[in-house]
């Protein structure tokens, strides 16, 4: 297909109109350029949430300790995606037929658990895994926890220490 002149000349220009209808709809006075990250301290080690709380997305870095492992836990809401940065980490996940299997987290590759879908992490060596997610929504259900905490739910993720005591 051969396009004209004149016609990626017109789509330009509509394109163009379409970006200022859009440019004036943005409220400026929202942006920010300022950095954000909020510690927060984990027994099997910690996370560093990059993103605000306001955002409809959330993005962390959880710092998991050699030998720990995260609760074998399930979410009713929210949906996560993995990637290995450092280390390595063992993803236990629920597979389509309700087994769970380990997979060896890899560099370069992401893994998604959806609500309702069991998991847990388990770090061979100290790692660091991003976390891109839905916000914290709705409950997440520790079905095993090595530190006896409880169904994390919105109540209780309010709580500093979200449950546990350090």
């Amino acid at each position: 297909m051969h396009l004209s002149y004149h016609t990626i000349y017109n789509n330009s220009m509509s394109d163009d109109k379409a970006l200022k209808d859009f440019l004036k709809t943005v409220d400026k006075s929202k942006f920010r350029n300022t950095s954000y990250v909020k510690k927060v301290e984990k027994p099997w080690g910690y996370e560093l949430i990059i993103t605000p709380d306001n955002l409809p997305y959330a993005s962390k870095i959880m710092h998991i300790q050699q030998g720990k492992r995260l609760s074998l836990q399930i979410h009713d809401k929210k949906m996560e995606t993995y990637y290995l940065a450092s280390g390595e980490c063992n993803l236990i996940i629920e597979d389509n037929n309700g087994e769970m299997m380990t997979i060896a987290l890899e560099k370069a590759k992401g893994f998604t658990v959806l609500p309702g879908q069991k998991h847990r992490h388990q770090a061979v060596t100290d790692c660091d895994v991003f976390e891109s997610s839905t916000p914290e929504l709705g409950n997440t259900y520790r079905l095993e926890d090595d530190y006896s905490r409880p169904t994390e739910t919105p109540r209780i993720r309010k709580d500093p220490n979200r449950g546990w005591n350090n």
